[in-house]
């Protein structure tokens, strides 16, 4: 019982998040906080995305792989080129690129194929 006391007033203790840290390549970041945003950026991407193939409108599978690319690009030059971590302490670029990636494809996908079958049928 003693541990759920300590645990609650933890977390009551935590400082809301910084949005001037997302662009600070001298902030720390925590395993957790940093896939979060990582995680936001993919869903961020994967719903413009979607929405701009299923307006246009494109069909085929090379858009899923343009996608993909770009998705994971802008998840790359984040953490590299903007924040400049140590992908090592987060586990390596497979598992930061990673982060958000399979709900991401599944937004994208949800997103182009109601907005072209709406706009186009």
């Amino acid at each position: 019982m003693k541990d759920k006391s300590v645990k609650s007033a933890s977390h009551q203790h935590q400082a809301p998040f910084n949005f001037g840290k997302l662009f600070d390549p001298e902030a720390s970041w925590d395993k957790d906080q940093l896939g979060d945003v990582l995680h936001w950026i993919r869903q961020v991407v994967g719903l413009i995305c979607g929405l701009l193939w299923g307006t246009v409108p494109v069909v085929g599978a090379i858009w899923i792989v343009v996608f993909l690319v770009i998705s994971s690009g802008i998840v790359y030059a984040y953490y590299s080129v903007i924040l400049k971590v140590d992908e090592e302490e987060f586990g390596g670029h497979g598992a930061l690129l990673q982060e958000g990636l399979f709900a991401s494809i599944t937004l994208f996908l949800l997103a182009w194929i109601i907005v072209y079958s709406l706009a186009h049928f």
